[in-house]
């Protein structure tokens, strides 16, 4: 099969992704082989491959990707799945099952987990492995192309409004900073609730803009001051200056949620922004259960994703693409069959 290595973790403009032929994987006990039709890219897909996460996590070469739509090839023994059926691996490939985090409830805290196209190869390939139980069944109105961007993008946005914790969505006021992939399935969640959004983001020609047409309530720039006080935001930018813009913008006993797996460090800023109980919450990871719930919204709530197409082989443009803030929504990656 072919397949995207990253022998060197380096900037994406030297184009350090080499389509390769490469020995198909075997599924293991407990696994399953998936055929990939498309794989969705996020910014978390960057961070690897130009070396920001820790590099202790990495076996090189190794296979990004984590927003893997597909179809099984093959099943191991006592597998509910079925050959042929669709499914999604997300970014959480496995968890411990037996750390304290896991006996409660919240795998996504596992001590020793694994994740797909970081610890483990991913899918920007032609096949991949995945644990049966971490994989997602995927809804039948949603094209593969479509449902890429719901299994990071769409999960980690949806586990950021999770954790924001308002006691009604009716009404309430939502700041979102960065509107790219998570934030343009975000706004669609959180209007569904009832939310009124309201959008900071630099790009007027493209995150500006999809914003609008999504229905935000006011559009600005990245450090621009809502008309109104904010219940909530959710920072979904790797941008750790904007924290103090955002801070200030929320009313009494708001939150401030941090969406990213990896984040420039946070400016200074006055303890009266953090006054009046207002909180800073990071997000890591998320439970299966935060995916199947999300999934079940998104059909319940008609999300249409707006992504761009690129091929398989052409990862490293889509990825400087990305880098760039050039892709309107998410970018995906197609198979070419």
């Amino acid at each position: 099969m072919f397949a995207q290595l990253l022998h060197e973790c380096k900037p994406v403009s030297e184009r350090p992704l080499v389509w390769t032929d490469v020995q198909r994987p075997n599924a293991a006990a407990g696994e399953i082989l998936i055929k990939v039709h498309t794989c969705g890219i996020c910014r978390t897909d960057l961070h690897v491959v130009e070396g920001e996460l820790d590099p202790a996590r990495y076996a090189l070469p190794l296979i990004p990707g984590h927003q893997v739509v597909g179809s099984i090839e093959s099943v191991t023994e006592n597998s509910l799945l079925r050959p042929g059926q669709r499914v999604g691996v997300p970014w959480l490939n496995k968890t411990c099952g037996s750390c304290r985090f896991c006996r409660s409830g919240r795998e996504n805290l596992c001590e020793h987990p694994e994740f797909t196209g970081w610890t483990r190869n991913g899918g920007f390939a032609e096949y991949v492995t995945a644990p049966a139980d971490f994989v997602y069944e995927l809804p039948e109105q949603m094209s593969d192309i479509e449902a890429a961007p719901l299994l990071c993008a769409g999960i980690i946005g949806y586990r950021c409004l999770r954790q924001c914790e308002l006691e009604s969505w009716a009404g309430a006021k939502l700041g979102l900073y960065g509107f790219g992939a998570a934030g343009h399935i975000a706004i669609q969640i959180a209007r569904h609730r009832g939310a009124d959004v309201y959008v900071c983001t630099r790009d007027h020609e493209r995150h500006q803009k999809l914003a609008e047409e999504l229905g935000a309530s006011w559009v600005g720039g990245a450090f621009a001051v809502p008309p109104v006080k904010l219940d909530a935001a959710i920072i979904f930018a790797p941008a750790g200056e904007i924290v103090p813009a955002a801070l200030s913008a929320l009313d009494r006993d708001g939150c401030l949620v941090l969406g990213g797996i990896h984040m420039s460090n946070i400016s200074e800023f006055a303890y009266q922004d953090i006054y009046w109980e207002r909180v800073i919450r990071s997000v890591a990871n998320n439970t299966r259960a935060d995916g199947r719930e999300f999934i079940a919204e998104a059909v319940a709530a008609g999300i249409k994703t707006h992504t761009e197409v690129f091929p398989m082989a052409d990862a490293n443009a889509a990825l400087l693409a990305l880098k760039q803030d050039a892709i309107k929504g998410a970018g995906v990656l197609l198979i070419d069959s």
